[in-house]
């Protein structure tokens, strides 16, 4: 089999491998600038520091449609609301970033979603999401991951509200 082949194998094999569509996902972040708490850092708060948020919580949705949201449907979030787990002490830390992270300060994230299939919609909703027990649980994610007290609260709503029964 010479190399030209391999290749052309291997992309059938990797087409196969992938779901036969893409999630139909659109998300939206309206009015981001009138956010709680959206952003990575403190002092450094700025339209770039925010956008990095929004994608960050937009490619996470867009796994967890991939991985859960059935065949043919189509979902549109529109995030109307982010406060990120912790809040920024600066005078703890003399001007440094330091997010703390208490069980008071829970991850916080409102919503407004259109679940439909065909044209045809089947749920919508506008709803709060807050994991008042965010540091009680298991955590599959990482402590680097900056998100990760909001991924998990994403995560549990997601398969609530969308994932197709096994």
């Amino acid at each position: 089999m010479n190399l030209s082949s391999r290749f052309v194998t291997a992309g059938l094999l990797a087409a196969l491998a992938a779901p036969a569509s893409a999630a139909d996902l659109a998300v939206a972040f309206v009015h981001p600038e009138t956010y709680t708490d959206a952003a990575y850092s403190h002092s450094l708060a700025s339209e770039r520091d925010r956008a990095e948020v929004q994608r960050d919580i937009e490619q996470h949705l867009q796994r967890l449609a991939e991985r859960s949201l059935p065949a043919g449907d189509a979902l549109r979030i529109e995030v109307l609301d982010i406060d990120l787990a912790g809040h920024f002490e600066p005078f703890r830390f003399r001007g440094a970033d330091v997010r703390i992270v208490r069980d008071i300060s829970a991850p916080r994230i409102k919503l407004r979603y259109t679940l439909s299939r065909g044209g045809q919609v089947l749920a919508q909703a506008e709803e709060r999401l807050t994991d008042l027990g965010f540091l009680m649980g298991f955590n599959r994610y990482p402590a680097s991951d900056r998100l990760r007290y909001e991924k998990a609260m994403l995560d549990e709503w997601f398969d609530k509200r969308f994932a197709a029964p096994q």
